[in-house]
């Protein structure tokens, strides 16, 4: 049995998403966040020395990082939601995969911090916008192309790049000035699999 630790409000929701597209048996360790600093709880360095979520624990097989746990699940679904056989979508699949944290969160994550600063952050905050814009406007063009990211049909791709374009929904310059991006939100969150996963992982802001 899989257990996922899950902290609210966190990159773990798209965990608990993706096992309810899989169909795979899983459990839910619920963390909640620091009500002062909004970190995770010291509890969660005893499933993992980073202290993060989400972290997986698949009978005795500890996974940590989004990226990996989602490509372990993958793999344990024998291909499922995986890779598509088409080498351009193949391509495609990989880059988004990896793109979610590597590239469209980073400046996200920059924009939430530097808005807790005084001053200071607020002027950051101009310079850090129009990096985020560039992002934006990326992901529009490619969904204005496609119904998912990798092309016809969904796949872990699209489960990695909720989080980040909800994220930029809720604080990133997101809005309807991009349709075809709010398109896809919208009917992700429309999916029964997520609509599930939502009501047993808890509070969750971005939905």
């Amino acid at each position: 049995m899989i257990t996922v630790h899950h902290l609210e409000n966190s990159r773990s929701q798209r965990i608990l998403w993706m096992l309810e597209e899989l169909g795979l048996p899983y459990e839910i360790k619920r963390y909640e966040r620091n009500k002062k600093t909004m970190l995770a709880p010291p509890e969660l360095k005893r499933v993992h020395p980073l202290g993060k979520s989400p972290v997986v624990d698949d009978d005795g097989r500890v996974v940590a990082e989004t990226g990996a746990i989602v490509e372990y699940l993958v793999e344990k679904a024998d291909g499922r939601l995986g890779a598509p056989a088409h080498r351009d979508s193949a391509l495609r699949y990989r880059f988004w995969l990896h793109y979610a944290e590597g590239s469209m969160m980073p400046p996200l994550l920059l924009k939430l911090v530097l808005a807790r600063i005084p001053l200071f952050g607020k002027a950051a905050i101009k310079r850090i916008q129009p990096m985020i814009d560039v992002h934006l406007d990326y992901v529009e063009s490619e969904l204005a192309q496609r119904p998912w990211f990798a092309g016809d049909a969904m796949t872990a791709a699209d489960i990695m790049m909720s989080f980040p374009l909800e994220a930029a929904r809720a604080r990133g310059g997101l809005d309807s000035s991009r349709p075809a991006t709010i398109a896809w939100l919208d009917k992700v969150h429309a999916l029964p699999a997520y609509e599930t996963a939502l009501k047993k992982g808890g509070p969750y802001a971005y939905a």
